[in-house]
């Protein structure tokens, strides 16, 4: 079991966008010891900024952010948006395609590796939502940002403000994607 990823289901699910070259490379990330994120990093000053109450500073320090990983991939760990519907609002938010047409897809959300009866999963996301992530600019991020928070997938409880965050990232990660020639991945564990 990964320092991660475990079965209990207190700590929610966990997800792991990230880049490879193929699919096969990608398959090749379920085994991995804490999937392709590994274990994160520490974040220097955020154990101070939380003994001392610092909002702010726990929020600088606690955002999310796309980086190298100890497996040498280049991901994105996130709680909480799902890449098949939660993403597909977001794309549909983003060009204005509706989730029916982005659903059917070829590469929309495709198992690639499954372990422990679905518990991990490595999917897909399709070249086009790769494209239109990787056009967002932090003005765009912002402005998706507030509708998507107030969709029913996140039940009222989305931060805009974070939301943005994670959108900025998401967009950095599929231009690392598109600049290695690599397509984009998330590995989901339950």
């Amino acid at each position: 079991m990964s320092d991660r990823c475990c079965m209990i289901t207190d700590m929610g699910v966990l997800y792991d966008y990230f880049t490879a070259a193929s699919d096969e490379d990608a398959a090749a990330t379920i085994d991995l010891r804490g999937g392709p994120g590994g274990a994160e990093p520490p974040r220097p000053g955020l154990l101070e900024a939380l003994r001392a109450g610092d909002q702010e500073a726990i929020r600088r320090l606690a955002r999310v952010r796309m980086r190298l990983s100890e497996h040498g991939l280049h991901v994105l760990s996130v709680k909480g948006i799902d890449p098949v519907v939660q993403v597909a609002t977001l794309e549909e938010l983003l060009t204005g395609v509706d989730t029916e047409t982005l659903f059917a897809r070829p590469r929309a959300a495709a198992l690639v590796a499954e372990r422990f009866g679905g518990e991990q999963l490595v999917l897909t996301l399709a070249d086009e939502t790769q494209r239109a992530l990787a056009e967002v600019t932090p003005q765009r991020a912002a402005e998706v940002a507030d509708p998507w928070s107030r969709t029913e997938e996140f039940g009222g409880y989305a931060d805009p403000e974070a939301l943005a965050e994670v959108v900025g990232e998401l967009a950095r990660l599929a231009r690392h994607a598109d600049e290695q020639q690599h397509r984009l991945y998330c590995w989901v564990c339950v």
